[in-house]
């Protein structure tokens, strides 16, 4: 017997109290600092069994026991990991397909290598009504085919609402599909803002509108520098507009995308949307720095730098990642110590957020999450749409041997096992898999955010001690 590796812990030196959190398990426990005493007195071999010790220690070694604090053996929790690695992989209760209706977009953000600069918008890609249609065929061959018990559908770009035919076209369709299947639908939507309307919202509520993501790049002034049109007019007054127009008609989230230069702005867009009247309907407002592209040289962990504002990503828009109801990817980093003041200033102001602890493994690690492109073209998530070298199949089912070659550097992904004994591997996985291929073209290599999980680890305790105590209160 011996404490997991994936064991996680806080003192809560007021209450002479610990933390303690599993990472594969999922288990919480508020404890004594005597029970955590145990723990340490189990790893340092100086516990020499259960047989004969009081009552109250042997409730403390079956409650660390069951709740998977302490393991049997190393070689048996490197197998549970393995296990549940495998099952969250192949996990079919949830089908999630993000379709790209175009890469076009009418926004030109220096980090963002779409927008509209030069004539890219003229060579982008928009998806054609025939083309959805034939999404729309292999969607439902896999509803089919993996039988879930939630279909997520999300609508992503370039900016998705430059292709409303497509996006409505597919949303009604997939809607009576997933009815007739007896699927529940959830409807996502990421875009910029600028061209959301109230009779947009209206026309998608009947096909499992979930919510709208909507990305504000800092207060006004910040914001309209860094997401302006193509003739530099800012966006941000039309795109507040739009919110408070439509924000009692569905689930709005706010994201935003900081480096260093505009991370100081974020306070004041705080104070903003407090002020505004719509403020008690955003379900989510969750910040994260933006991509770093340049490569790294040297082989390893990569370091947590912000990308500059004349870099750009080579792969899709990856500035609003994540669900309409607010799930963002948050594996794309630096500037642990700010970002982590930016969660709590947040919080302080009443909005709800991410609690910067990893969920699990994203997309790109499971089967039965795709992205679409406008082409019809398959990856494993947006952040490697329109690179057609790692595009992992298409709609058509085509056999096309490079295609094949990608699926399976997908299927071999691996970018844990070079993080040692880390207790975030079950949570983090290894990082987001577009920013290592961006920066190292190596996909395995990990994009490590442990200082800020663990920043985020001592929130979550307090959070979790605050409660306990009111409990007990109570």
């Amino acid at each position: 017997m011996q404490p997991s590796m994936f064991n996680l812990r806080v003192p809560l030196a007021a209450r002479d109290e610990v933390f303690l959190m599993n990472t594969l398990t999922d288990a919480q426990l508020v404890v004594s600092a005597d029970v955590a005493g145990l723990l340490d007195q189990i790893a340092s071999g100086g516990f020499r069994g259960s047989n004969g010790v009081a009552s109250e220690t042997r409730e403390a070694l079956d409650l660390l026991w069951e709740n998977g604090f302490l393991v049997a053996d190393r070689e048996t929790e490197q197998r549970a990991l393995n296990d549940y690695l495998t099952e969250v992989k192949s996990d079919t209760s949830e089908l999630s397909v993000t379709v790209l209706t175009t890469l076009q977009c009418n926004f030109a953000c220096d980090y963002c290598y779409q927008g509209d600069h030069g004539d890219y918008n003229e060579r982008a890609e928009k998806m054609p009504l025939e083309t959805a249609g034939r999404v729309g065929d292999w969607i439902e061959r896999e509803l089919d085919r993996v039988r879930p018990e939630r279909f997520v559908l999300t609508f992503f770009g370039g900016e998705p609402l430059l292709n409303l035919p497509a996006m409505y076209l597919l949303a009604e369709r997939l809607s009576r599909a997933s009815e007739a299947r007896g699927v529940r639908l959830v409807t996502n939507i990421i875009t910029n803002g600028l061209l959301l309307t109230e009779d947009v919202v209206d026309r998608m509520l009947p096909f499992g509108l979930n919510g709208i993501k909507i990305t504000l790049d800092g207060d006004r002034d910040t914001h309209n520098r860094m997401r302006p049109l193509r003739g530099g007019q800012g966006t941000f007054d039309r795109i507040v507009e739009n919110i408070r127009k439509v924000a009692g008609r569905c689930p709005i989230a706010i994201g935003g995308n900081f480096d260093e230069s505009t991370i100081d702005s974020y306070p004041a867009l705080l104070d903003f949307l407090k002020r505004q009247d719509f403020a008690d309907k955003l379900v989510k407002v969750n910040f994260k720095p933006i991509v770093r592209a340049e490569p790294v040289a040297l082989k390893g962990i990569i370091p947590l730098t912000p990308v500059g504002a004349k870099e750009s990503f080579k792969g899709t828009c990856m500035t609003s990642v994540g669900s309409g109801a607010g799930k963002a990817c948050d594996s794309c980093g630096g500037l642990e110590e700010k970002w982590t003041l930016l969660r709590e200033e947040t919080k302080r102001h009443g909005f709800p957020t991410h609690d910067g602890v990893p969920k699990g493994m994203c997309h790109v690690h499971r089967q039965h999450a795709h992205t679409i492109g406008p082409d019809g073209s398959l990856y494993a998530c947006p952040g490697f749409t329109g690179q057609l070298a790692m595009s992992t199949g298409h709609i058509d089912d085509r056999k096309e041997s490079w295609r094949e070659s990608a699926l399976e550097k997908f299927n071999r992904l691996h970018p844990w096992k070079e993080c040692g004994d880390c207790a975030f591997i079950p949570t983090c996985a290894g990082g987001c898999v577009a920013a290592s291929y961006s920066q190292t073209g190596d996909m395995n290599t990990p994009t490590c955010h442990k200082s800020s999980f663990e920043s985020a680890l001592i929130a979550l305790a307090h959070q979790a001690a605050s409660q306990d105590a009111a409990t007990q209160a109570a």
